[in-house]
């Protein structure tokens, strides 16, 4: 018989999608076959999955975990923000709209029944599995037609284990609030709680943790303390991405305000002997970067405006006249030629506007996106490549018959004549050892780590065994409700 539980917030960032890879990799470790499932994120940070088709990168964690390829029903819902108010709404890994927040807030309710659809067909496999909410269910105001919390957790009849946030303070309130403002009937479906994220002498907790089950009659499940191995996984968010500043090759990177596909900054921000640090909008590119990587972007126009609003575009010419190394990434890549054109207002109004003109490339805008898991070679080295592709547009231009990677014989990417100008499509590159060696090298700086992907594998196996000591697995997994 198949079983189901749902971790839910108290609020955003309370470390849910990390507990729910921790909880995966335990089960499995049981002996359980586990899979994960969100019903709706919204990032930019996206996975192409083996049956064609983009969930958010944190399922594909929790896949990993749980010793799964990602697919699509692992995160049926996925919005991806394109402006303040409105984000493309992908349905089972294929995009269907772009929507602004009220439009969206009429458009979830018939996504239910593609949700449940995913969660049955998943359930159907496996003997667990672990659900991950949204934010929090103490937003009542969007409680209608919600899909994402207690709507979800309601409609397919699975109870909830509720996590607060101890480092941002106020976790009782945290609790004991979402119990107060709850329904009665989302508030009995809540089983258990925990509390995450703790600094220090847990047992000066132990006090809380009673006050709280006193006050809601909910479980506790246990104190969880900070994971400091945190940075070694894969980040969810831009903000969980670990700079490592000191010596070694300095890696300057723009934070787009639209940022997307960020992953790649993950192998190189595991290397000690590699700095990856985010510059914030309003401070200049550093002078003394080695590299500056332009990432992707989910908005490339607008983010290609924003960049030239921080004066970067003059910052990484002075890079380039001190013979500084760029590296364009997806719409990075696309931001670095001589134009792009969108005729066809895929990000906005119809335009064409000038690029950054580091490279002699231009792109045009097309309604296709390409989505595929790739396998490359570098062509200098002959090393090979493994990563994906999710963008639109198509690129051309002189520069291209420079092309660095080969993909099924097909030329990818751009060079400038010199050389230290490079763009590609292709999205996860770094995490091939042997490519990161050698791009390292190339670039004035060196590779200690020689296996990243069982360092993420490592890392996960200490997750687990750190809330095999510190939450009451047992008592969960014993909560899980039949689906």
């Amino acid at each position: 018989m198949t079983k189901s539980i749902m971790i839910q917030g108290a609020g955003s960032n309370v470390g849910k999608s990390m507990l729910v890879a921790g909880i995966a990799r335990a089960a499995r470790a049981r002996g359980m076959s586990v899979v994960p499932f969100k019903p709706q994120n919204m990032s930019n940070n996206a996975a192409v999955t083996v049956d064609g088709g983009e969930i958010g990168r944190a399922q594909a964690l929790q896949a990993r975990a749980a010793g799964l390829d990602p697919v699509t029903d692992m995160n049926p819902v996925l919005l991806k923000p394109e402006t303040e108010t409105g984000a493309q709404v992908v349905v089972q890994g294929r995009r269907i709209a772009t929507a602004r927040a009220r439009e969206y807030g009429a458009l979830k309710a018939t996504l239910l029944p593609r949700v449940l659809e995913s969660f049955r067909r998943l359930a159907s496999g496996h003997d667990l599995v672990i659900v991950e909410g949204a934010g929090s269910p103490a937003e009542i105001n969007l409680r209608r037609g919600d899909i994402a919390n207690m709507g979800f957790a309601e409609a397919a009849g699975v109870p909830v284990a509720l996590i607060g946030d101890i480092d941002r303070g106020g976790v009782i309130a945290q609790l004991v609030g979402t119990h107060a403002v709850l329904p009665k009937a989302d508030r009995d479906r809540i089983s258990a709680f925990a509390v995450n994220k703790f600094r220090g002498d847990t047992s000066l907790f132990h006090d809380g943790m009673d006050e709280i089950a006193s006050r809601t009659g909910w479980a506790p499940l246990g104190i969880i303390p900070w994971f400091e191995e945190a940075w070694r996984l894969p980040a969810e968010d831009i903000l969980d991405i670990r700079g490592r500043p000191g010596d070694g090759l300095r890696i300057a990177v723009p934070r787009l305000r639209r940022i997307a596909n960020f992953d790649d900054l993950d192998p190189l921000s595991a290397e000690p002997g590699v700095s990856v640090e985010l510059i914030e909008a309003g401070r200049p590119l550093p002078g003394d970067a080695d590299v500056v990587l332009i990432p992707g972007s989910k908005s490339t126009i607008a983010d290609l405006a924003h960049f030239r609003e921080q004066g970067w575009d003059i910052d990484l010419r002075a890079h380039q006249r001190r013979g500084g190394r760029i590296l364009g990434i997806c719409g990075g890549y696309q931001m670095l030629g001589r134009r792009i054109a969108d005729p066809d207002g895929i990000e906005g109004a119809a335009c064409e506007v000038e690029g950054l003109g580091f490279l002699d490339i231009e792109t045009v805008m097309t309604p296709e996106k390409r989505l595929a898991l790739t396998d490359a070679v570098d062509l200098a080295s002959g090393r090979a490549v493994n990563g994906y592709e999710i963008h639109i547009g198509q690129t051309d231009g002189p520069d291209t018959a420079r092309a660095w990677l080969s993909i099924d014989g097909r030329p990818e990417g751009a060079a400038s004549p010199d050389g230290r100008v490079r763009g590609c499509y292709l999205h996860g590159l770094f995490s091939a050892d042997d490519f990161r060696a050698e791009w390292l090298t190339e670039m004035g700086g060196a590779s200690t780590v020689t296996d990243y992907g069982q360092t993420v594998d490592d890392t996960l196996d200490h997750l687990a065994r750190h809330l095999e000591t510190h939450m009451d697995l047992d008592r969960l997994f014993g909560l899980a409700g039949p689906v």
